[in-house]
C-alpha cells in the first residue's frame, strides 16, 4: 500500500517555496513611492510630498504609522480585516496603499465608492465627515503602506517614536480640542 505522505511533503515544499518567493518579491524601500525624502513635524514624506512611513534600525515606527495602526483598527478593520489583510467582505487595503495613487486613495475614503455589476458588487461608504477617519487619514495610509510593503508585520508595532508636539497640535486642531 502506497502512502500519500510523499505527496504531502511535496505540497508542503511547494507552499514553502511559494511563500519564500512572495517574500523575495517584497517592495524595495528605495521605491520612490515609499522612500523617505524629508521629515516635517514627525511626519515623513516621499520626494513627491506623499506621506510615507519610517522604521528605524531598532524597529521603531514613526508616530503617524503607529497612530494609523490604532485608527485603522478602530474604524476600518471591521470590513477590511485585521492589518488590512482583506476579508470576504472587502479588499485588502494594505495592497491598495501600494498600488493605488495616494490622491485616489483619499478620494475613495472621503467620497466612498460603489461598484455594482454582474462580476462585482461592493460598496465603500464615504468617511469625509468622520473626524476619527479624516483627522488620521494620512496615518492610516502610512500604516497600510508600511504593512503592505513588508516593513512592518501584522499586529501592533512593538516600538514607536514619541508623539511630536507638532503632531499633537495638528490632532487637537483637527478634532476641535
Amino acid at each position: 500500500m502506497t502512502r500519500p505522505i510523499p505527496l504531502l511533503l511535496a505540497a508542503a515544499a511547494c507552499a514553502l517555496t511559494a511563500s519564500a518567493l512572495s517574500a523575495a518579491d517584497a517592495v524595495s524601500m528605495d521605491d520612490p513611492n515609499i522612500a523617505v525624502d524629508y521629515e516635517e513635524g514627525g511626519r515623513y514624506f516621499t520626494e513627491d510630498g506623499i506621506p510615507t512611513f519610517n522604521v528605524s534600525e531598532d524597529g521603531a515606527v514613526d508616530w503617524p504609522t503607529f497612530s494609523g495602526f490604532r485608527r485603522y483598527h478602530a474604524e476600518c478593520h471591521v470590513c477590511h480585516g485585521p492589518d488590512g489583510e482583506g476579508s470576504t467582505y472587502a479588499p485588502a487595503l494594505k495592497n491598495s496603499a501600494l498600488e493605488m495613487d495616494y490622491y485616489d486613495f483619499v478620494d475613495v475614503v472621503v467620497n466612498g465608492r460603489q461598484k455594482v455589476g454582474a462580476a462585482e458588487n461592493s460598496v465603500m461608504p464615504a468617511f469625509g465627515t468622520n473626524p476619527n477617519v479624516m483627522c488620521y487619514l494620512d496615518d492610516i495610509y502610512t500604516y497600510l503602506k508600511a504593512h503592505g510593503s513588508g516593513a512592518i508585520g501584522r499586529g501592533r508595532p512593538a516600538k514607536k517614536e514619541a508623539k511630536s508636539e507638532t503632531f499633537s497640535e495638528m490632532e487637537d486642531a483637527c478634532m476641535g480640542s
